[in-house]
């Protein structure tokens, strides 16, 4: 069996691989990504990032969002979103965002990664998952960014945000919101205390 063929043994559909997680099964690691590349077994998803296609009837999937910044990152705690979460608030958001957010405590910046645009956040907490607290907190937080009418979209969230548990939507305003918008949460909820 060829060093190629034992690299290749250890290849699993549907993950995304490093360089450094090549080396460890091989000794010409850019030789054996390169000819990898040639044969269709590996794709390049950036430099020194690569996906081994999982196959469908339909033709390969493409990766995992998750699985490419897990690898990226080289760790799993990050939380991957994007601007197209708030239209699930009902709040009066419909633009398509075509960037996922990702909040994380090393990389900050914009990078494309398997032809999907990232923009990676530092920041020193973020929740584990998606809660609906969360999301209007961060919408807050965002708002200048967003392609809505910024008004007419913070009233919405601001009616959405006192139909929720109010201890939870204050705890996620401590926890993730900027100044302005903790202010912002703690005006409105006063007004239903």
């Amino acid at each position: 069996m060829s060093r190629l063929d034992q690299l290749k043994k250890h290849l699993r559909p549907g993950r995304v691989y490093r360089r450094e997680d090549l080396a460890q099964w091989s000794k010409s690691v850019d030789r054996h990504a390169r000819e990898l590349l040639e044969q269709g077994v590996l794709t390049k998803l950036r430099s020194g990032l690569y996906y081994y296609p999982e196959t469908s009837v339909f033709g390969q999937v493409p990766p995992d969002d998750a699985e490419i910044v897990k690898s990226f990152l080289r760790e799993d705690d990050f939380l991957l979103t994007s601007f197209n979460a708030y239209n699930s608030l009902g709040v009066g958001t419909t633009q398509f965002y075509n960037q996922s957010i990702v909040y994380n405590h090393k990389r900050h910046g914009v990078f494309t990664l398997g032809g999907r645009t990232f923009e990676f956040r530092r920041k020193p907490r973020f929740p584990k998952k998606l809660t609906q607290e969360f999301l209007v907190v961060d919408l807050l937080n965002n708002l200048q960014e967003l392609a809505e009418d910024e008004d007419s979209v913070r009233a919405r969230a601001l009616a959405k945000l006192q139909q929720l548990n109010a201890a939870a939507v204050r705890r996620a305003a401590r926890q993730f919101g900027k100044v302005s918008t903790q202010k912002l949460v703690e005006q409105t909820l006063s007004h239903v205390d």
